[in-house]
């Protein structure tokens, strides 16, 4: 029976510690496991968080092992090659992918019974790696996917507009990557279309802004690991947000990596698209209303992926 007070970490580098850190901080759970192929990395990290714990709510915070993922209703999977300065999502598939077969078939070996989600990278192919290795209904298999990215988008936003980001409502769809889309068509501050709320605030040159955002939107992870050698902070509160959302059957929108069959006419691969998110995972994909352009743009992304996916053989 799932413990849905209990959640499991697999990979405890800058992103499985940060994502821990985060999830303590939001009191979600009363139970943490953390696991890492480096096992006093695991335990370093447990008895580090566990530190702060006279601050927080009870929690157990513990470095344990696969057996212990059984009744975890959400196990988050971090663990892969960290990518480099110069070094694209897609290029670290390899690796990746053959650290995602070996955690999962581990997964499976102790019959999990939660949802497992993809952190990961390149994490729309993970994703559908980890599905067809795992045999689990897609619901309960998916990716962060464009998460942190539409923080991204919406922080920009909200600061080139001058309002506060959580007025911001928009959203990037597509590859976790490179080819990935800001969806501009349906942008909007509380309401007020985009364009209409720019030129209020004296902002006519539509088209050249929007492209100075896009691109720092895609190239933000790259700007950061060319500064810093890696990004967590963000990604651990996507994390977090996303489990929020799962524990307390919030059915909210967020664009997850999901496994599509049929949606926007794409299927055989995962891609992040707007999803209502609760209890039960991944439970609905949305079909937002794209105009030419941006269907366009997102059949592109999708082959993109769907290229690796038969390279790899998925």
């Amino acid at each position: 029976m799932v413990n849905m007070r209990k959640a499991a970490i697999i990979g405890c580098g800058f992103v499985g510690s940060s994502a821990a850190f985060a999830l303590m901080d939001k009191g979600l759970f009363s139970e943490l496991v953390l696991i890492d192929a480096n096992k006093q990395r695991a335990e370093g990290e447990a008895m580090d968080l566990s530190h702060g714990l006279p601050y927080l709510r009870p929690m157990k915070v513990y470095a344990g092992e696969y057996s212990d993922l059984k009744d975890a209703a959400v196990i988050v999977i971090t663990a892969g090659a960290a990518q480099k300065p110069g070094e694209t999502r897609l290029d670290l598939i390899n690796k990746n992918v053959a650290i995602m077969k070996s955690i999962v078939s581990q997964i499976k070996e102790v019959g999990v019974e939660g949802i497992l989600l993809i952190v990961a990278n390149p994490v729309d192919i993970l994703t559908h790696v980890a599905l067809k290795e795992s045999g689990l209904p897609k619901n309960r298999v998916f990716g962060s996917g464009t998460v942190l990215d539409t923080a991204r988008f919406k922080y920009l936003l909200s600061e080139r507009l001058n309002v506060d980001s959580r007025n911001v409502h928009a959203v990037v769809i597509g590859e976790h990557g490179d080819s990935e889309l800001c969806v501009w068509s349906i942008a909007n501050i509380s309401g007020i279309p985009l364009t209409d709320f720019a030129e209020l605030n004296g902002i006519t040159h539509h088209e050249e802004e929007m492209q100075k955002i896009y691109e720092e939107v895609r190239d933000s992870a790259y700007e950061i690991i060319a500064r810093k050698g890696a990004t967590y902070y963000g990604v651990a509160r996507a994390i977090a947000r996303i489990c929020s959302c799962i524990i307390n059957n919030e059915n909210t929108m967020l664009p997850v990596s999901v496994e599509l069959d049929g949606t926007y006419g794409l299927s055989g691969l995962a891609l992040s698209i707007p999803t209502l998110v609760g209890k039960e995972g991944a439970q609905r994909v949305l079909e937002l209303p794209l105009n030419v352009r941006e269907k366009r743009e997102l059949k592109a992304s999708a082959e993109a992926l769907k290229a690796v996916i038969e390279k790899i053989g998925y």
